[in-house]
């Protein structure tokens, strides 16, 4: 097995223990740690996704992009180069959305009923995102 798949291998593995740390309960009813300690599970979700996609592209001979805009643009390419279907690609752009919010706001300004969704369908999207990459 090539050494990327075994690293995409470590990723899958990683993801799979944030996703299973993700609270069950209502968001609203978390203390703002927890609520803090939830979406840094979401970012840190989101950045196994990329982890995996630029396995993917150097494996692939697609050029990994860089600068300031590189999240983004490793999304379009990861479409543009059918890894992701349009809808995931959509509904992965919610998560890197919401990576850009964490990192550059405080814990404090994270709202409930934003964070809801994302929790809610990240488990169903990761199984989306394994199911379109075993296509390929």
């Amino acid at each position: 097995m090539p050494d990327y798949r075994l690293r995409i291998e470590a990723e899958f593995e990683a993801i799979e223990k944030t996703l299973a740390a993700l609270p069950c309960r209502q968001l609203s009813d978390l203390s703002e740690l927890e609520l803090a300690g939830t979406a840094a599970l979401l970012n840190n979700f989101y950045n196994g996704i990329e982890n995996i996609l630029k396995q993917l592209f150097r494996a692939g001979g697609i050029t990994v992009p860089t600068g300031s805009s590189w999240h983004r643009e490793l999304l379009l390419a990861a479409k543009e180069n059918k890894i992701l279907s349009e809808s995931l690609f959509l509904a992965l752009s919610q998560y890197m959305a919401f990576r850009h919010f964490f990192v550059h706001a405080y814990s404090l300004d994270l709202q409930p009923g934003r964070m809801a969704s994302l929790v809610e369908d990240a488990k169903q999207i990761f199984e989306d995102f394994k199911s379109e990459l075993s296509l390929r």
